[in-house]
C-alpha cells in the first residue's frame, strides 16, 4: 500500500508512474489527498473538542464548591452537548478513515524507474540468456507424453481424486519431485537463506498483508467455514512472519527459504498453453524471501537474481531473464524480473521464477519495520522470488534431456534422486 506521504510529496510524479502499469490514478490520488485532508481536519476538531471537555469537566467541581449550582448545571449541559458533538465527530472520523484505507487498497505499487513501459508480456525486455540449447529430433515428444511413456506423472488419475490441475506423481516421477525440492533448499542453505516450513493456509490478515487481498480472492482457494486461505506461494506465509513486527536495525537482512505446495484457481486459464505441467491448481514450490533496509533492496535483488540464475546453469537447462514491462507487472510490485526455460519438445519459453522487489508497499501493509540509528522506526523493503518452481523444471528437464536410451538426469541431481537416467 502506497503511504500518503509519498502521495502528498509529488501527487503528478504518482499519477505519471501508475500510468505506466496503465493505472488512471488522477481520481483515486486527488480522492485519497481530499479524505486525508478532511481525516486531518475532523482529527483536529475532535482533538479541540476533547480538550474543551476537559476544561469544563474540570471547572464543574470547583463551581460546585463555590455553590455556583445553577453555573454547574449549565456547565453540565454544555459537556452532554460537545459529547454528542464529539461522537458525530468521531463517527465522521473513523467512516472517513476507513474510506481512504479501502481506497490506497486499490491503488497498485508504483513501478521503479528501470521497469520498461509496454502494455502485454511482447513489450517485456530480455536481459540476459544462457545455457545450452538441446538439438532434438523432429519427433521428440512433450513432457505429458514422457510422462506416460515412463509412467511418471498421471493426469488423468489426478482428475478422478480431485480435477484437473492436480496431478499424481508415481515412482521416478515423484523421487524427481523430491530430489529437486531438496536441491533447492540445499543451495538456498548454502546461500545463507534460514529455511522456513510454514503453514499452507493463512487467515485473512496475512492474506491481506502480502497483497492478496482485497486483489486476487478470485485466484485464491478458500476454506469458507473457517475463512482460510490456501497459500498461492510460501511468500505468503514466510513474509508475514514480519508483520506488526519492528525489527532491530542490526538484525538485517532477514533472509528466508521455505518449500511449499502452492495452490492456485487459475481461473480463466484455458487453452495449449495449460497442457501437461503447463499450468496447474496444485504445484510444488521453494520461495526466497529477504527483508531489506531500502538502501540495501536494489543489491538484495541482483543477487537474488544470480542465485535463480546459478541453479538454472546447474541444472543445464536453457534460460533468459526478462525484465516486466509497467502493463505485464503484478499490483503490488515496484519491478518484477521473470526467468524462463526453454521447452524444447513445445518449442516455447516457460516461466519457472519471478524475482521482485515490492519496496515499502507490502511493509506497509504488513506494518514491517526496522528501528535505525536515529531510534526512529522505518519501513522495510520486502523482496521474494521462485528458487524454483517445480512444474515447468520437469518439462524442461523430461523435454530437453530426451534420448533413445532415456531420459538423463542432470549432474546436480543424482545425489537425491539415486539414478542417472529414467528408462
Amino acid at each position: 500500500m502506497l503511504t500518503l506521504q509519498q502521495i502528498k510529496a509529488n501527487p503528478q510524479e504518482v499519477i505519471d508512474r501508475l500510468a505506466i502499469k496503465g493505472f488512471d490514478g488522477a481520481e483515486p490520488i486527488a480522492r485519497a489527498i481530499a479524505l486525508d485532508d478532511r481525516r486531518r481536519q475532523l482529527q483536529l476538531e475532535n482533538d479541540n473538542q476533547a480538550a474543551r471537555l476537559n476544561k469544563i469537566a474540570a471547572s464543574i467541581g470547583a463551581l460546585m464548591k463555590q455553590g455556583k449550582r445553577d453555573e454547574a448545571d449549565e456547565a453540565k449541559k454544555e459537556v452532554g452537548a460537545l459529547k454528542e458533538s464529539q461522537r458525530i465527530i468521531a463517527e465522521e472520523l473513523d467512516s472517513t478513515a476507513a474510506e481512504l484505507h479501502e481506497l490506497l487498497c486499490t491503488i497498485p505499487n508504483l513501478p521503479c524507474a528501470m521497469v520498461p513501459e509496454g502494455k502485454t508480456a511482447a513489450d517485456n525486455v530480455v536481459e540476459k540468456t544462457g545455457g545450452p540449447m538441446p538439438d532434438l529430433p523432429a519427433d521428440a515428444l512433450p513432457h505429458w507424453e514422457l510422462a506416460k511413456k515412463y509412467n511418471l506423472i498421471d493426469f488423468d488419475l489426478g482428475v478422478k481424486i480431485t480435477g484437473a490441475g492436480f496431478p499424481v506423481y508415481i515412482g521416478k516421477g515423484a523421487r524427481l519431485q523430491r530430489a529437486l525440492i531438496q536441491f533447492f533448499l540445499d543451495e538456498g542453505n548454502a546461500a545463507g537463506y534460514t529455511e522456513i516450513e510454514p503453514p499452507y493456509v493463512v487467515n485473512e490478515a496475512s492474506a491481506y498483508g502480502t497483497g492478496q487481498l482485497p486483489d486476487k480472492e478470485a485466484q485464491m482457494y478458500q476454506c469458507q467455514l473457517d475463512n482460510l486461505y490456501l497459500i498461492p506461494t510460501a511468500e505468503v506465509p514466510v513474509t508475514n512472519i514480519y508483520r506488526d513486527v519492528i525489527i532491530p536495525e542490526d538484525q538485517l537482512p532477514k533472509k528466508n527459504c521455505a518449500y511449499s505446495a502452492c495452490f492456485r484457481r487459475e481461473a480463466g486459464s484455458y487453452g495449449k498453453d495449460v497442457r501437461g505441467l503447463n499450468r496447474l491448481h496444485q504445484f510444488d514450490k521453494v520461495e526466497i524471501v529477504r527483508i531489506e533496509k531500502p538502501e540495501n533492496s536494489y543489491a538484495a535483488l541482483e543477487e537474488m537474481k544470480d542465485h535463480v540464475q546459478g541453479l538454472l546453469e546447474k541444472l543445464g537447462l536453457p534460460w533468459h531473464i526478462l525484465r516486466l514491462c509497467g502493463g505485464d507487472m503484478s499490483f503490488t510490485s515496484a519491478i518484477t524480473f521473470d526467468f524462463e526455460v526453454w521447452s524444447a519438445a513445445q518449442k516455447r519459453w516457460l516461466e519457472v521464477s519471478s524475482v521482485s522487489n515490492f519496496e515499502t508497499y507490502q511493509a506497509n501493509r504488513l506494518k514491517c519495520r526496522y528501528r535505525g540509528a536515529d531510534k526512529k522506526t522505518h519501513l522495510c523493503h520486502t523482496l521474494n522470488g521462485s528458487a524454483l518452481a517445480l512444474p515447468r523444471i520437469v518439462a524442461a528437464l523430461l523435454e530437453n534431456n530426451q534420448t533413445p536410451e532415456g531420459i538423463l538426469i542432470p549432474e546436480c541431481l543424482h545425489k537425491y534422486t539415486g539414478f542417472t537416467i529414467i528408462d
